[in-house]
């Protein structure tokens, strides 16, 4: 069975003028330096303000809120396109109080490396170009998407940035850190976490089933009480197993965490082993990389310097790979085999992906949700790869996590 999904990419997005940016294709989007581009008050947006200070009394008071509450700041139709986007999405006052400054530093910083990194797959593939979306919110932030589709080497690549202000659930706040449930403590049922999040994050889908699919997202989180932290990632799903690829992939992320502490990529690593696990079928979506969520253990400004050098890795770590299969003949065989393992992805992804899971219950925008998904994937029933075949050789090291470094 072929899965057909014309999804866009990655989390929600936003972003603004930068020097030496060249045009792309696409819809025509004009980077302002003002907030030309934000919509004018109406009487959503003070629908939207009054719930806000309602959940918030309600809150401080230790009330319940009432079954019929809407989701507070987030709504799926509250993203507005608009052809000129501010210089930023991040506003002194928006959101719960917190550390305006670093708000505003982390999404300067992963503007700029929306646009490197898009920039440098473009030269990768040599034909396809990023497609641009960008949209802002009544109540406060906004997104970017850049989409690349039907590439020479890219079937589907995105890469999509996000400033979010809102009020969720308890239940989503547990989707969105593995210590949500300590952080929902002293809540009253029903009460809402005022929260701000900003986040750049990517999916690659190459045609050749010799290239791998990339993944990363890099995020900074603040909820209602001053509690911040980091969280993020990059990780490579490839359908076929190439030793040297792997040490390339792991070697540069090796490098990057030692930078910055030598316990960083031990844990790290062992960490996205855990995570990136399709738990119903004993396997993991891929083999690893980084991953990393909580991190509050020390100076904020570390941790930005991590996740800004981590970021910035990207293509340097994925970037060799694909120029050095992109080319690479393949059989039917092996089409099909890269189909099934991407049904794997969508599984992972679907049922598991906590990014996902958070996106559904803030009401987010959903092409950017679902913007993981690759456009084609294959479900075969009860299959089971060959023995000694390729595929089995890969189908272990999924079963069974290696050290690649």
């Amino acid at each position: 069975m072929i899965f057909g999904a014309s999804t866009l990419l990655v989390f929600t997005a936003a972003l603004s003028a930068a020097k030496g940016f060249a045009p792309i294709t696409g819809r025509s989007h004009v980077r302002s330096t003002g907030l030309e581009g934000t919509s004018s008050p109406t009487l959503e947006k003070e629908t939207f303000q009054r719930s806000l200070l309602e959940a918030q009394l309600a809150n401080k008071n230790g009330k319940k809120a009432g079954a019929d509450a809407p989701p507070v700041n987030i709504g799926w139709d509250s993203h507005k396109p608009v052809d000129i986007v501010p210089d930023s999405l991040v506003r002194p006052g928006d959101g719960p109080d917190g550390n305006y400054p670093m708000r505003s530093k982390f999404e300067s910083m992963i503007r700029e490396a929306q646009i490197s990194i898009t920039d440098a797959i473009e030269k990768i593939d040599g034909k396809g170009k990023f497609q641009e979306d960008c949209w802002t919110r009544a109540n406060g932030g906004g997104g970017m998407s850049r989409v690349l589709a039907g590439g020479d080497v890219f079937e589907k690549a995105g890469v999509n940035l996000s400033v979010v202000y809102g009020s969720m659930p308890q239940e989503a706040l547990q989707a969105a850190t593995e210590r949500g449930v300590d952080r929902a403590k002293g809540m009253a049922p029903g009460e809402r976490v005022p929260f701000f999040a900003c986040g750049l994050s990517c999916v690659m889908h190459p045609r050749n089933p010799f290239c791998p699919t990339m993944h990363f997202n890099y995020r900074y989180f603040e909820t209602d009480g001053g509690v911040w932290w980091f969280g993020g990632g990059t990780d490579i799903t490839p359908a076929y197993l190439n030793e040297d690829d792997m040490r390339h992939f792991h070697g540069t992320y090796k490098d990057v965490c030692d930078r910055h502490d030598p316990e960083f990529y031990p844990k790290f690593k062992a960490w996205a082993d855990r995570y990136f696990v399709i738990s119903h079928r004993n396997e993991t979506r891929g083999l690893g990389g980084i991953f990393f969520d909580d991190m509050n253990d020390r100076d904020p400004e570390e941790l930005f310097e991590f996740a800004k050098e981590a970021v910035n890795s990207v293509v340097p770590a994925y970037g060799p790979i694909i120029e050095a299969h992109k080319n690479d003949p393949f059989t039917e065989k092996n089409k099909q085999w890269q189909l099934m393992r991407r049904g794997r992805y969508v599984e992972f992804n679907l049922v598991y992906d906590r990014g996902t899971v958070f996106g559904l219950k803030t009401g987010g925008r959903i092409e950017s949700i679902l913007m993981s998904l690759p456009e084609t994937a294959r479900w075969e029933y009860d299959h089971h790869a060959e023995p000694g075949s390729p595929e089995a050789e890969i189908m272990d090291a999924f079963k069974h996590p290696r050290d690649w470094v």
